[in-house]
């Protein structure tokens, strides 16, 4: 602690005095000491380089006396010996450092260096066979040994010194040193012989391999290659032979030998064994499971790859369709494994085989039919976790739905289909929830096989079960099209039963019984209708009816439905479509629309609605424009209002003030509320200020001229 207090800085004023790095570098350089150089040792005669020698060899034996063990100072003293001619004293120098350590192959390399530098080749051989002997587990030993006799050009003796080393079992570059050296002289023979040797003492893939790419390469020997891979597939164990990489450079060589059938072969023979592009199968219970490493599956991938590769390059399309359609299997395999609820995952499936059968045009009797049924099966088996909740089965049943419109579409089996949608009938939990696209389907299905009780029976198991508007609407529209009109009646009163509130199925049934010249009963039903107390569309309705009275040339009717509609809403529509309606030829005439628009604005007037006002004035303008002279004209438009900005204070629902904010009101000219005299007020105003204005701008222009005077 007191050091660190120390070491603190107290005082962080700027110094006095400012030095720069240039400053401190400059000084640097200045106060550098001066390096000093050996002194050059000139030697005039014999008797002074005799000293010199001593004096040097004194050094070396105190360095070598100071640190006996350090083979630097020995390797020193001989080059010191070896440049000053004394070679006999060098080769004792290295003698004695042997004696110090024996088993250093450096020591050795050094000794025979000396002796090859200075063209001793029996005293280097005998060094270098000194050398083996003792360490023959040391390769470059052995290397610089053959070397030294291959450079020399005694071939049988470097023959014989590989030989002796290959006795010893070396490495692969070893061997492959030996195998080299016989091919530069131009003995492939004892080469082939040689290699052959090295794989029979190594049997791996690894040897195997090498000895494969030695003699596609060096020897020229294509059926040599060959046989090595065929037999490293046959003779080797399957721990070795069972290698990506041996499948990999074997139908590699055959690829650039242009055998493309045979690296063909190749390719399937690796993906059945490995099952390329495939996620790995689970084995069966009471089987062991064989790990395979990391480094392994990645050259499996490069295999599949590389499969790929050559299909495109050099394969037909039914190939390469093939092999892609392997490798995108595999992908949703591994996706309906990991969730088989995921229903986009075999949808995408499914689709990909019909695609896949498509292209190959392939019937159901053939194997990629049943592949294609497998796949919905497989999907269907998968129900949803939940019975309560029908949103899960939302996506599931179009599953079932897919399946039937490919058994009659694609593979036209109508009886097989019909079972399909019998079957997710039969699932459907229908007292809780129903699908009428399923009942629907099923039903027209029926229909297309030409089975008209079949489909009647299953609409109407549906209505009772399901009940859905949409199953109505299809059977009456079945019905219709058969021309059974007893029959559409039934079901509309069946329909109205259950769903007494659903304008579109009154119209749709008053439609139907005016297009039979049932006039009464539209009427009927019509009035039966509109005096619902609920319904979803009122607003429809009434229109319709309203219409079709108008359409039957009965005004009197017609009036009286828009006087019933306006007891029940004073909506501003309903207004103008009674003037309206009072003008065409089946109304009283233009007075009587003119009374209605006014009756109209009149109440609007005292419920003090000033939006419907306006658009009840704009209607009204547009209808004397049409049908109505200037003088009638002129007062429509006298009874337009000015749309006048104003601001008011906006709150929250708690009643707290959140500000001000501007809006536009309209202000009639007939109106007399309170707000007329504030209207006057601000008139006034207007008008004073530009009498105000007037008499600044007159008095600015007699100043100028008196001015120019």
């Amino acid at each position: 602690m007191s050091s660190q207090q120390q070491a603190r800085v107290k005082n962080r004023a700027p110094a006095p005095i400012q030095i720069s790095a240039e400053q401190i570098l400059r000084e640097a350089a200045e106060r550098q000491e001066q390096h000093i150089l050996d002194p050059v040792v000139k030697i005039h005669d014999a008797e002074e380089y005799q000293s010199h020698l001593r004096d040097r060899r004194k050094h070396f034996e105190d360095n070598i006396r100071y640190r006996r063990e350090h083979i630097g100072n020995w390797v020193k003293y001989a080059r010191f010996e070896e440049d000053n001619r004394e070679f006999e004293r060098a080769r004792s120098v290295f003698e004695r450092s042997l004696e110090v350590d024996v088993r250093n192959p450096e020591l050795w390399l050094r000794y025979a260096e000396l002796e090859m530098r200075n063209e001793f080749i029996n005293r280097a051989r005998n060094v270098l066979n000194r050398a083996v002997q003792l360490l023959p587990r040391v390769d470059f030993l052995w290397y610089k040994f053959v070397y030294m006799e291959e450079m020399v050009g005694d071939i049988p003796k470097c023959r014989a010194v590989f030989e002796r080393w290959m006795e010893w079992m070396p490495d692969d570059n070893a061997w492959m040193s030996y195998a080299r050296f016989e091919g530069r002289g131009g003995h492939w023979d004892q080469a082939k012989e040689i290699m052959k040797k090295y794989a029979n003492t190594y049997p791996s893939s690894r040897s195997f391999m090498r000895f494969a790419k030695w003699a596609e390469y060096e020897a020229k020997d294509i059926d040599l290659a060959r046989t090595v891979y065929e037999s490293a597939l046959v003779e080797l164990e399957p721990e070795e032979s069972r290698q990506a990489r041996v499948f990999g450079r074997f139908s590699a060589f055959e690829e650039r030998q242009g055998e493309y059938e045979r690296a063909r072969v190749i390719y399937k023979h690796a993906t059945k064994l490995f099952h390329l592009g495939q996620e790995p199968k689970k084995p069966a219970e009471g089987e062991e499971e064989d790990e395979v490493p990391e480094w392994e599956q990645e050259k499996r991938n490069e295999l599949y790859k590389a499969y790929v590769a050559f299909e495109k390059k050099r394969g037909d399309k039914a190939g390469i369709e093939d092999i892609v359609i392997t490798g995108q299997r595999a992908e949703y395999e591994k996706r309906v494994t990991a969730d088989p609820t995921d229903y986009d995952a075999w949808f995408e499936y499914a689709k990909m085989e019909q695609e896949n059968e498509d292209s190959l045009g392939q019937s159901s009797s053939t194997g990629n039919g049943n592949k294609v049924r497998e796949v919905y099966e497989r999907a269907i088996a998968n129900i949803p976790p939940s019975m309560e909740d029908k949103q899960h089965w939302r996506r599931y049943i179009y599953l079932w739905i897919y399946y039937a419109l490919y058994e009659e579409m694609q593979q036209h089996d109508l009886d097989r289909a019909s079972k399909i949608y019998d079957a997710c009938l039969d699932l459907i939990p229908h007292s809780k929830f129903s699908f009428s696209k399923i009942w629907i389907n099923a039903a027209k299905l029926h229909i297309r096989r030409k089975d008209l009780v079949s489909a009647r029976k299953l609409l109407g198991k549906a209505i009772g079960l399901c009940g859905k508007e949409r199953v109505f609407t299809e059977y009456i529209a079945l019905e219709l099209a058969l021309g059974e009109v007893d029959r559409c009646r039934s079901l509309y009163t069946n329909y109205l039963k259950a769903m007494p509130h659903n304008c579109r199925a009154w119209s749709k049934y008053a439609d139907l019984e005016k297009s039979v010249g049932e006039t009464e009963r539209c009427r009927a039903i019509y009035e039966l209708a509109v005096s619902q107390p609920a319904l979803d569309m009122p607003e429809m309705l009434w229109k319709n009816c309203i219409d079709f009275e108008i359409d039957e040339g009965e005004g009197d009717k017609a009036r009286a439905l828009y006087e019933r509609l306006l007891d029940k809403t004073g909506h501003v529509k309903v207004w103008i479509s009674y003037a309206q309606f009072e003008g065409t030829a089946v109304g009283k005439g233009i007075d009587t629309a003119r009374e209605t628009f006014q009756r109209a604005h009149d109440q609007m007037k005292d419920a003090g609605m000033k939006e419907e006002r306006v658009l009840l004035l704009d209607a009204w303008r547009v209808f004397e424009k049409t049908k109505g002279d200037a003088q009638s004209l002129a007062k429509v438009d006298g009874m337009l209002p000015r749309r006048v900005k104003r601001k008011r204070m906006r709150t929250d629902e708690s009643g707290a003030e959140l500000g001000w904010e501007e809006y536009f009101d309209y202000h009639f000219p007939n109106d007399e509320d309170s707000n007329a005299g504030n209207l006057k007020i601000l008139e006034m105003a207007a008008k004073w200020k530009q009498a105000q204005q007037a008499q600044e701008d007159s008095s600015s222009s007699e100043e100028e001229d008196s001015d120019d005077e």
